[in-house]
């Protein structure tokens, strides 16, 4: 049977963006209410799916009855319904903080909220390429206008850079399909697997070209090196809930790397197997080294987050071009680690920032923060977890990944992981000196709203409550990453047993 939950990540916030949007001049609180009860549902509505996923069975949803390859379809497993969990929990953080002030600096910002998560959560279950377009295009859209949230030059220009690097990328993702459509006569990810499993000679020229045409989209998407350059001052410039949801979206571009890599390249492509990897690899490399030096430099808490960042996406990287289930398992556990926890720096900072006065974020002397204690003590959980240090969350992800590789990969990932770890230690101690014992004493200072400090305290959370059930999100990420390395019962469930879906 066809279990019309899947489509509910999907439907849920196209509701409620269009109810929101249409009273945009509403009352504040009502606004507020529906935002973080629709917030609140699709997290009750992704345990239920990760629940489903976990017995491996791989489901779909055929919108209208018409059946793939022909129709349009949401695909659910493992791997999808992990990233709608990790989406939904960092959402919740977001909204929580924005209903302490953010969200009346501009118009319509939970409407445009629950349109994001809308093009996020389509992106991640949907089975066909074009769709995959279409869903990235509704999220940039949403997030173009969340980017200029309460105005300011800073944001703007940023927001102008944001959207030509993506429009670009928009119009190379429209010839990739092209490309890949026009070699395989399909844009189903399962049939075409199936398709280039048996493709003739003459055409595999294009499908390559269509391929790495895609590679480059997904990498923009993921800021790997060289297209980074757009990520740290368009994150830095954002407001604080929406540079906290902004870090799932270099994730979607990690995502679509493995999704599209995996199955439709993976082991029935013949020659064509793996075709990303050496690319993936070397260019992740090349990004842990920019965003180390990048940590280094940062005269900003903001940016200095924003670079932190960049060092989890050649982080995950690394092991999407080690290309092996182990790999793929600890940047799993890595990415849920990475994902809620720099959310949560990038609300504290505006925290901090709001009670330093005019020095904000900028690593100069200012006044201490009225609330120092928590707030240093925040910041060294959040800065503990983010470096790696154990006996938090990102120190198990980063063994997992470091294990995962062979002597050859080890040469080079492990001083460079190594390393940025070490940078991020020394930048992170030295804003944190900056802001709590090297500033001034001062009674002054903006109060914090209970919803600042639950949406932040929401996030950082999650690192040590990662390391309580490391056992079990360990366990499902072998699972994922077992599912993900055979693409067969993949292409089986889409393409073979249709008729248990009806």
């Amino acid at each position: 049977m066809m279990s019309h939950l899947i489509v509910m990540p999907i439907v849920l916030p196209l509701a409620a963006a269009v109810a929101l949007l249409l009273t945009r001049f509403g009352n504040a609180t009502l606004k507020r209410g529906l935002g973080l009860a629709t917030t609140l549902a699709l997290l009750v509505i992704s345990v239920m799916l990760l629940r489903q996923a976990a017995s491996g069975e791989i489901q779909y949803y055929a919108l209208g009855n018409w059946q793939p390859p022909f129709g349009i379809i949401m695909v659910l497993d493992r791997l999808s319904a992990l990233m709608l969990f990790v989406t939904s929990m960092l959402a919740v953080g977001a909204v929580l903080f924005a209903c302490g002030g953010d969200d009346e600096k501009g118009s319509n910002f939970h409407g445009l909220f629950q349109l994001q998560l809308m093009g996020i959560n389509g992106a991640f279950l949907t089975g066909d390429l074009f769709n995959l377009f279409v869903f990235f295009e509704v999220l940039l859209l949403a997030s173009y206008a969340l980017l200029v949230h309460g105005g300011g030059k800073a944001r703007i220009q940023s927001a102008v850079h944001y959207a030509v690097l993506n429009l670009a990328g928009s119009a190379l993702f429209l010839f990739a399909v092209g490309l890949l459509y026009g070699a395989t006569g399909t844009l189903n990810m399962a049939d075409m697997a199936q398709a280039v499993s048996q493709l003739p000679g003459e055409r595999q020229g294009m499908v390559v070209a269509g391929a790495l045409l895609l590679l480059v989209v997904f990498g923009l998407k993921a800021a790997v090196l060289p297209l980074y350059f757009w990520l740290p001052r368009a994150y830095a410039s954002a407001p604080p809930p929406v540079a906290a949801l902004f870090a799932v979206m270099t994730k979607i571009g990690v995502y679509a790397i493995l999704r599209v890599y995996w199955l439709v390249f993976g082991d029935q492509a013949g020659p064509l197997e793996a075709l990303e990897q050496s690319w993936v690899w070397w260019l992740s490399l090349g990004t842990l080294a920019i965003a180390g030096v990048g940590v280094l430099a940062a005269r900003d808490l903001r940016l200095l987050v924003a670079y932190l960042v960049l060092v989890s996406v050649g982080t995950l990287l690394a092991g999407v071009g080690m290309r092996s289930p182990v790999a793929v398992s600890g940047l799993l556990f890595y990415l849920v680690h990475t994902t809620l926890v720099t959310g949560g720096l990038f609300l504290l900072a505006d925290m901090i920032g709001v009670q330093r006065g005019k020095a904000g974020t900028r690593l100069v002397r200012g006044r201490i923060p009225r609330n120092a204690t928590a707030l240093g003590l925040m910041f060294l959980i959040g800065s503990m977890a983010v470096a790696g240090l154990p006996p938090l969350s990102g120190a198990l992800g980063k063994v997992m990944l470091m294990n995962a590789g062979d002597s050859a990969q080890r040469l080079w990932f492990w001083p460079l992981l190594l390393a940025t770890g070490l940078c991020a230690i020394v930048a992170l101690s030295r804003a944190g000196s900056t802001l709590f014992w090297r500033s001034q004493a001062s009674d002054d200072g903006d109060s914090l709203s209970p919803w600042q400090w639950a949406g932040t305290g929401w996030l950082l959370a999650s690192s040590p409550l990662l390391v309580i059930l490391a056992g079990p999100l360990a366990g499902y990420t072998e699972a994922t990453a077992e599912q993900l390395s055979d693409p067969q019962p993949m292409i089986q469930a889409v393409l073979i047993d249709q008729g248990d879906a009806q």
